[in-house]
Formats: structure tokens, sequence, C-alpha cells
């Protein structure tokens, strides 16, 4: 079996046709190994989003090929795509997207009862306790904080125990705190689990948590950073902001 969970190859996506077309990522290659934490970082536009949809198979790259271990997922039809993705693969949205009809409990427990899997509950009580909510298990995200949302989205995600995790700013919407409480989670599912785990993040102080920081600039690799301070990340950040377009 491979070492990398996940591996792109000559990953292009264009988007729109003719005058119009966006290619927002040109030809990327790049690795995320087994039980590690990488953060991806760029300005705005460089295609941060669309490399973690593509890698977590929400969207097909216009050329190239995505591996997950030794799974082609370029190659698999749309059905056997989406078993991958909720056996194998969680992801955390920006937008939380959480059914509001249904308690925080019930969200969580979506993935498994769409699986067919059995339900416990008290599984589905203890990843809310993870993320600090399980005084809220019966509160609909009406009732909840924009933060609290998001960790309902981010135990709905822990509670198939995937392989890879994917967030889209995962911490985003969280106070300092809770974003620390976050992170700190998917760090120890790195480091205790031996999970991998990717985020994108406009954050230094998310992204130190990390391995490594990679960096995306107009849609392509623009260098990486391992084991680098807050204070470091934000540098090279101010200087991919300075290039040119």
């Amino acid at each position: 079996m491979t070492t990398n969970a996940i591996e792109l190859r000559a990953v292009r996506r264009e988007f729109g046709s003719g005058d119009s077309r966006v290619r927002a990522l040109d030809d990327v290659s790049l690795a995320f190994p087994r039980g590690t934490f990488t953060a991806v970082m760029g300005p705005s536009g460089s295609g941060k989003s669309t490399l973690l949809q593509c890698a977590a198979g929400l969207d097909r790259p216009t050329s190239g090929s995505i591996l997950m271990g030794d799974t082609e997922l370029t190659a698999l039809n749309e059905r056997k795509l989406t078993l991958l993705r909720r056996e194998r693969i969680g992801f955390v949205f920006q937008s939380f997207n959480l059914l509001p009809s249904l308690t925080a409990e019930q969200n969580v427990a979506l993935p498994l009862r769409l699986a067919g899997r059995r339900v416990p509950r008290a599984e589905v009580r203890q990843v809310l306790e993870r993320v600090g909510l399980g005084a809220r298990a019966r509160h609909r995200p009406t009732q909840l904080s924009g933060g609290q949302q998001q960790r309902v989205a981010l135990a709905r995600a822990l509670i198939t125990r995937p392989e890879v995790l994917f967030g889209d700013e995962p911490t985003g919407a969280l106070d300092t705190r809770t974003g620390r409480d976050v992170l700190a989670l998917l760090r120890a599912m790195t480091d205790a689990e031996g999970r991998t785990v990717v985020m994108v993040t406009h954050d230094p102080v998310a992204a130190s948590y990390a391995d490594r920081v990679v960096f995306l600039v107009d849609g392509q690799v623009n260098g990486e950073l391992a084991g680098a301070s807050a204070a470091g990340i934000a540098g090279r950040m101010t200087t991919l902001e300075a290039v040119p377009c």
C-alpha cells in the first residue's frame, strides 16, 4: 500500500470556456502522506478550495489523476465515488451544510444512516462531547451559534472515522478559544490516531498546528514550509500576496 493518503498528479481544473475560461488548478502535483496534517494557504483566488474539493472527490478535475491510496478517484463512476467518500473521507465545509430540521445529534448521525449503518447513540454523544457540544445534542442549527454549528459539522465528519479529513476554513467561524480547541482535536487525530488531515486556512496561527504548509498562487504550488511558526507562515504569505498577477 502506498505511503500517501492522497496524491494529485498533474491535476488541472478549468471552469467556463473560450475567453471566459478560468484555470483554477494548473498541473498541480502534490502528495499528502498518511498520518500527516497539512495546511493549504494562498491569496484569494489561488485555487485552495478547488484543490480541496478535487482531492476529496467532490469535484472532478479537467485532466490529471487523483489517487486515494491505491484507488484512482478519477476512474470511479459517481456511485462508487459516493460510496468511497462516505466510507473513507470526511469533509468540513466552510458553510456548515447542516440540515435545519434535524437536531445536532441527528445531523451528526446522518452519514451513518445514509450508509445503512447502525447509529449507536452513545457514539454520537461521544463525538459531540469531543467538540464540546454534549449539552447541545438536541438543539437544532437555528438554536446554535455559528461556531457551534461549525463544531456540529466537524463532529459529523468525525463520526465515520475517516481515513482523511478535509476542512475548508474549519475554524473560520470560531472564536479564538474554540478554534484552538478544534485545532488541537485535529492535531490529536493525526498524532494519536494516525489520520490524515488537509485543511485550507487563511490564518497563520491555525496553519502552525500543521506539520507542513503548502502555498498556492494562481493555481500552482509555490513552495511549502515544514514545522513553521505562525510568524514564519505570516511572513511567507506576505511575500506571496506581493507577487504581481
